[in-house]
């Protein structure tokens, strides 16, 4: 079972988080919510308080298939502004390991960790300025090499199925898609 890590920080989207856990633990991966806060509760940018399964400090990412960083402010700048998520994805991207963002995230993570030099990514409008050295593409999911990127709220389903199928396979993708009705919203 292919192992997810999600990092929680104060003032994350809620959607940009929730959408992708939902789908990730749908369809079968082994999905590991991690607050950054120094206690279990997180509390989304809307006001929404989620109750993490662990704390960035009791955990060991060495075993993951996907990092993953939500968006939303002050969420995103939470996230960069923490040494111990800065060294995990840092680490996991050197490994050739997949890492995901999505919103404000590529751009204050990612970019300013200077990962996203050469490639193509997304993130919210109005945060490209800080996708430093990467080729800013304004799509809904972006994928290069090792690293998947998202755009905003809307994105939250389209980036969660691509995620999932890069860790499963497209039957996989497909069967949650149906499920979820998601299949059947684009047919309209």
């Amino acid at each position: 079972m292919k192992k997810v890590y999600v990092f929680l920080a104060d003032g994350f989207e809620d959607v940009e988080a929730l959408i992708p856990i939902d789908v990730f633990r749908r369809g079968g991966l082994d999905v590991t919510t991690v607050s950054i806060m120094g206690d279990y509760v997180v509390e989304t940018a809307h006001g929404v308080r989620i109750f993490a399964d662990t704390l960035i400090e009791d955990v060991d990412t060495s075993d993951a298939d996907l990092l993953f960083l939500p968006g939303g402010m002050p969420g995103a700048s939470n996230l960069y502004a923490h040494e111990g998520v800065r060294k995990a994805v840092t680490n996991q991207f050197a490994a050739g390991k997949k890492v995901a963002a999505i919103c404000a995230a590529p751009a204050v993570v990612l970019g300013q960790l200077g990962i996203l030099k050469g490639k193509r990514a997304t993130c919210y409008p109005g945060f490209e300025h800080l996708l430093e050295g990467a080729t800013y593409t304004g799509g809904l999911v972006s994928v290069d090499g090792n690293i998947t990127t998202g755009e905003g709220p809307a994105a939250a389903f389209p980036f969660a199925y691509d995620l999932l199928g890069q860790l499963t396979s497209p039957q996989a993708v497909d069967q949650i898609m149906e499920g979820m009705r998601f299949k059947h919203l684009m047919e309209k």
